[in-house]
């Protein structure tokens, strides 16, 4: 099998339950030469099945491999320096004090709040990293006193650090001006592109952050995969109406997608 289409990720009839079944029968392959979205509404199952991807939640059924390892028979905190996770939850996990440049090479071992001296060549690497993701100017500055689309840059830098196989961002923009929002998906453009390109993940609701950067979307209501595929094909108003529950216009400008809500599906009361 050539590079260019080596499977990164592979889920097989997954299902995850707790007090109720939260994922049910997910399909899904990401190769080494797609960039996926994936999409979907408020407490459709998206985080969770980044959490079951990253080893923070585990499977009832399914099984999961990642970069050819799959869960049970690999170490899942190695494998976690190989897949880089961009997440609010680890904002609110990092001590305010903690200088930018010290989450970055905190990525070397997928720690946090290391709260050690690092060495010269991990200072050089990790500028590196931060001017990639255009965010060299805080590298000094305390945690608590970065903006929200800083502390993206700070964290993908953090990703970057351990040389990783995929990239997951959950919801990146959430907290994010128009214009921050823009900025920050120009720079992803940069790091998704070129020799050194990283596959990416994008977790989201919005389809106004899906650049022509991305080539596939895995559409996920209510826990199931409701369509995946090529974002040329699957992402269509028919989809996303029933993906949002309601009916939906998309619109397609210069390469950038919109969408317009026409009208509610209302459930009737019994």
């Amino acid at each position: 099998m050539s590079q260019k289409t080596t499977p990164l990720v592979i889920v097989e009839n997954l299902r995850v339950e707790r007090d109720r079944v939260i994922l049910s029968k997910i399909d899904w392959t990401m190769n080494s030469n797609e960039r996926w979205v994936i999409l979907g509404a408020n407490g459709s199952g998206k985080t969770s099945l980044l959490s079951v991807l990253t080893g923070y939640l585990a499977e009832t059924r399914g099984r999961v491999t990642i970069c050819g390892a799959t869960r049970g028979e690999y170490d899942w905190r190695e494998l976690r320096k190989r897949v880089g996770l961009v997440s609010n939850v680890l904002i609110r996990m990092i001590e305010p004090d903690e200088p930018a440049l010290s989450v970055v090479v905190g990525g070397r071992d997928a720690k946090l709040n290391l709260w050690i001296e690092p060495t010269d060549a991990e200072r050089r690497m990790a500028i590196t990293l931060m001017r990639r993701t255009e965010c060299t100017k805080v590298a000094k500055q305390p945690w608590s006193t970065l903006s929200q689309g800083e502390r993206q840059r700070v964290l993908i830098a953090r990703s970057l650090f351990s040389g990783l196989d995929v990239l997951i961002l959950d919801e990146p923009c959430s907290g994010l001006d128009p214009v921050s929002r823009e900025h920050f998906l120009k720079m992803l453009d940069r790091i998704g592109k070129g020799p050194k390109a990283v596959p990416l993940v994008l977790v989201t609701h919005h389809v106004e952050e899906i650049t022509p950067l991305f080539t596939h979307v895995l559409m996920i209501r209510k826990g199931r995969v409701l369509a995946a595929g090529k974002i040329g094909e699957v992402l269509t108003s028919e989809n996303l109406s029933a993906l949002f529950d309601a009916k939906i216009k998309l619109r397609k400008d210069r390469h950038r997608y919109t969408l317009n809500v026409e009208s509610y599906r209302i459930k009737k009361k019994r």
